[in-house]
């Protein structure tokens, strides 16, 4: 299952990175990831993405603003350009990205399962949940616009995806990494980190354990049950969340998704969350309707709680040193070039050791 991991609130920043800083960006990345795949392994490398200070710091290191919202999809960029190309040798797969490419997610995992050999369909399947928490079960103002999918052969799998809010002038990134955590819908929050904090409705909270057995039992109800109780609501400001309007609770949209659930009649609250047109405001009104109907009122806890390396694209703390960018790659490179070669030379003379010592024994042991 799912484990998310931490989120970071970030101010948001326009223009562009220039080619010669995103090529350079992609090569660093890349040596970065071979290195620390070599030395400790793929799941290392997800979970350090999945790790909201380490992913800043990398996207620092890169050459890109320390605060910058532009880290996310610049970062994210670079890895899937120079990833991409060795992920049959590295085993480390990128999928998504911003805005349409968002979007494709699920089919790049699937079609990239059919090639390699796995379950792409699950990965699909975590991919949606995961942004249906964040843009519709995590209710902070943050409107998705970018999510990036990084996984293993072996079916693990970390996500960033970020959202901006245009009131506040902030990004918000969102970090996700499988693990052992039992549910995606319950508390999956290893750590949250923000400045701008605000109410939020939040279906994931531990308090909102009840309003979210509550909204999936209405949703197996047919829909004139869920809908007279929702008439009997006055148009005020309610405490600890914003005014309910008309659009939230009543209406043809919301008949139609009442009738859509009530037909797949979903057992719990995650698939609930998982069908199609299960968004913002149907969780909305089957919370406010769980509200009368049963007393379940839903949380409104906000769940959000290396720049100095080589300069900044802007020029903060100070530009980007070309000649000192690239003396780092070639260095990188060199580095992890001798420790292949030192480690292949290891594995040779274990097996040569063991070959010997097996034949003098007289039973052979094999060294992988």
């Amino acid at each position: 299952m799912a484990r998310r991991s931490g989120s970071a609130d970030l101010p948001l920043h326009t223009g562009r990175v220039p080619a010669w800083l995103a090529s350079r960006m992609a090569r660093l990345g890349t040596v970065i990831t071979e290195a620390i795949v070599h030395h400790y392994g793929r799941e290392e490398f997800l979970r350090r993405m999945a790790h909201p200070y380490w992913f800043q710091s990398f996207g620092a290191v890169m050459g890109m603003d320390w605060h910058s919202s532009g880290i996310t999809t610049s970062v994210i960029g670079a890895l899937k350009r120079g990833l991409t190309p060795l992920a049959g040798e590295l085993g480390i797969h990128v999928c998504g990205g911003r805005g349409k490419h968002s979007r494709q997610t699920p089919h790049e995992l699937v079609a990239i399962g059919d090639r390699v050999g796995f379950d792409g369909a699950a990965l699909a399947r975590a991919s949606r949940l995961v942004a249906k928490v964040d843009s519709a079960a995590v209710q902070d103002g943050y409107q998705l616009y970018h999510h990036a999918f990084f996984f293993t052969p072996e079916g693990d799998w970390a996500v960033v995806q970020q959202g901006m809010n245009d009131a506040n002038g902030m990004a918000r990134r969102y970090h996700w990494l499988s693990s052992t955590l039992r549910s995606f819908v319950e508390e999956p929050h290893e750590a949250v980190c923000c400045d701008s904090r605000a109410d939020a409705w939040n279906f994931v909270a531990q308090e909102s354990a009840g309003v979210r057995s509550a909204a999936a039992s209405l949703a197996r109800e047919k829909p004139e049950t869920t809908l007279a109780a929702l008439r009997t609501l006055p148009v005020l400001d309610l405490p600890r969340r914003h005014e309910v309007r008309r659009e939230d609770v009543s209406g043809r949209y919301l008949s139609k998704i009442l009738l859509k659930t009530y037909e797949h009649a979903p057992p719990d609250f995650e698939r609930l969350l998982g069908l199609p047109g299960v968004g913002p405001k149907t969780l909305r009104a089957l919370a406010l309707a769980s509200e009368l109907v049963y007393g379940t009122p839903v949380s409104t806890r906000d769940p959000a709680r290396f720049s100095f390396a080589h300069g900044g694209k802007d020029g903060h703390p100070y530009p980007v040193d070309r000649e000192v960018y690239d003396r780092t790659v070639r260095v990188l490179h060199d580095a992890l070039d001798r420790s292949r070669v030192d480690y292949s030379e290891k594995r040779a003379a274990l097996r040569r050791l063991a070959e010997f010592a097996g034949s003098e024994a007289g039973a052979p042991d094999r060294v992988t």
